[in-house]
């Protein structure tokens, strides 16, 4: 059998490698048509930091590598230009010898992946001071502009994984950098309150952050953005733009293959395009979101990899299951580790579910421990199933640990309930024996059950601005160092003995530091007939965290008499 690749990476390099394990006697070419056929694409942008220190570390498999190892043809510099379907055959144009010539093939893998978004209506978009990431050439290229540029000034345009990294990176290399983002938020997979800490996190470390803006037009050493209707000029020496990728489906369309509703490449269960000799896998698909039933585009390594050897057992007559995708992914934004899994709120509701969700900042690991940090997590479920819908972690430890076994729960359609139960792995320097992720369990549990009555933290301002009756349970001493302005200060301690300073007859909001010893409160007023009591998720961290960032960035008036971040 012959068999042709389209594309490298992640996608087809691993579909040639299953199937010569498959098959010692089939025919592989692969065809890519940069430079590198097999690279970790998304280590780019840490070579500009050099915290990868050489490009070169950034190629994992060579053309003859490929050679040696599998017994691969593996041809770069060489685009796959067209597809006659019916005498199946491809049409390559080789770039180092400038002909074009045509290869035979029984089955294909198209794995094109996708190109980066330059919009045509951005004025300047194509000079030369303007870069993106995609592969080892781009990263090549725009660090040799970094370490050559006269000027100190970096515009990264686009809030999204890519982006957010780029710009880590490049503050890392000594540059200034402004980070543009089209929307109020980075990172659209976190829901807002969580995102604040990032946004927080950017700002710490001098990135000047720039949401719902707009890039207008690109003039050498300066860019016009437009914010809120205000027209503005930065400085920007050089431009890198990370808006979100496009699939790269020209080679199907003019082959006459089908596009779904998402503009990715249409493709089945297996991985099968509407010509059943001809397979599409990563960036370029179409694929199915396991928690929404809908189609949907995911451009990660992971799936790819999964979608690879599906199509390649496929071609073998090797059964497949598809289960869809969840959108597992992580992120360093300098001190903070960020990672989610499955539907925020925001998509959850998009996508039609009643659901919930409880915000916790507990501690990662036992308070002993000298590297001990708090940790911000999300866990959102629907109601009235309690079925988990997805999760979001935020803090200097292991946020990826968290997020991995949330992940694993949803792919296994668990509950707030099997997750209540479930055994995990504990020691001092790891974990609590109460692990966060079972934590979030119980409190899901809890309001899921009616047990009583959470707001959350994003409604907590107006709460504040309508002089709503405010009891801060924390000791007096961390009440003087930070507090809601009209909160009223009865320290958990002092609780039954104070009781007669709470009214009754009004709603009673409570917080502490982390709302635990809050719900500790409302359990004991509970028990002496207060009946309108009601907990602040993520309580004063939380409400700190949330505001930081859009009180500085918006000029808005504190809720807060003073900030706390630990």
């Amino acid at each position: 059998m012959k068999i042709i690749v389209v594309g490298g990476v992640a996608g087809g390099a691993s579909a040639a490698a299953r199937i010569r394990r498959l098959d010692e006697q089939a025919e592989i070419i692969m065809f890519e048509r940069g430079r590198h056929v097999s690279f970790s694409n998304c280590s780019l942008p840490y070579h500009l930091s050099e915290t990868v220190k050489e490009s070169d570390s950034l190629v994992l498999m060579t053309p003859e590598k490929f050679k040696q190892q599998h017994h691969i043809d593996v041809r770069v510099c060489s685009e796959v230009t067209a597809i006659h379907r019916q005498e199946k055959k491809v049409v390559v144009y080789d770039e180092k010898t400038k002909n074009q010539y045509e290869e035979s093939y029984d089955k294909l893998i198209l794995a094109p992946g996708a190109e980066p978004i330059l919009p045509k209506n951005i004025a300047g978009i194509g000079q030369d001071h303007v870069y993106v990431v995609r592969n080892v050439t781009d990263i090549e290229r725009l660090k040799w502009a970094v370490d050559h540029m006269e000027g100190n000034w970096i515009a990264v345009v686009g809030g999204g994984f890519i982006g957010v990294e780029t710009a880590e990176n490049l503050i890392l290399a000594g540059k200034s950098v402004t980070l543009i983002e089209g929307s109020s938020q980075i990172l659209p997979p976190f829901d807002a309150d969580l995102v604040q800490i990032l946004h927080k996190e950017l700002d710490d470390h001098g990135v000047e952050l720039y949401l719902d803006a707009m890039l207008t037009a690109i003039e050498p050493g300066q860019i016009h953005i437009r914010k809120k209707e205000q027209e503005m000029i930065l400085l920007a020496d050089i431009v890198v733009m990370a808006i979100g990728v496009a699939p790269c489906t020209a080679l199907a369309v003019d082959a006459g293959l089908r596009i779904g509703k998402t503009k990715g490449i249409w493709v089945n269960h297996n991985f099968q395009t509407s010509d059943p000799d001809i397979y599409a896998i990563g960036d370029a698909i179409e694929g199915y979101h396991a928690l929404t039933h809908m189609p949907s585009r995911l451009a990660l390594a992971g799936p790819a990899q999964r979608q690879a050897r599906a199509a390649a057992d496929h071609i073998y007559g090797r059964q497949h299951q598809e289960h869809g995708f969840i959108g597992s992914s992580c992120i360093r934004v300098f001190e903070q580790n960020a990672a989610c899994t499955g539907l925020s709120v925001k998509a959850a509701k998009a996508a039609g579910y009643s659901c919930d969700s409880v915000l916790l900042f507990a501690n990662d690991k036992v308070s002993l421990m000298p590297d001990m940090h708090y940790m911000a997590f999300k866990l959102v479920f629907e109601v009235p199933t309690g079925k988990i819908l997805g999760a979001q972690a935020i803090g200097k430890g292991d946020a990826d640990k968290r997020i991995d076994v949330i992940a694993a729960m949803i792919t296994m359609h668990a509950t707030l309930e099997n997750l209540k139960e479930l055994e995990l792995c504990y020691a001092p320097p790891f974990s609590t024996a109460k692990d966060i992720v079972n934590m979030a369990a119980l409190v899901g549990l809890n309001i899921l059950y009616g047990e009583y009555r959470q707001v959350h933290v994003e409604d907590v301002r107006s709460l504040v601005e309508n002089d709503a009756y405010i009891v801060d349970v924390r000791e007096e001493n961390e009440y003087m160092a930070g507090h809601l302005r009209n909160a009223h200060n009865i320290p958990l301690s002092q609780l039954r003995a104070r009781m007669n300073e709470i009214p009754k007859d009004r709603e009673v909001y409570l917080h502490c530091r982390s709302a635990q010893r809050s719900y500790y409160a409302l359990c004991v007023l509970r028990g002496n007939g207060f009946d309108r009591v009601t907990n602040i998720s993520g309580s004063f961290l939380g409400i700190c965290l949330y505001e930081y960032y859009q009180d500085k960035s918006e000029g808005r008036k504190p809720i807060v008499t003073a900030y706390q971040f630990d």
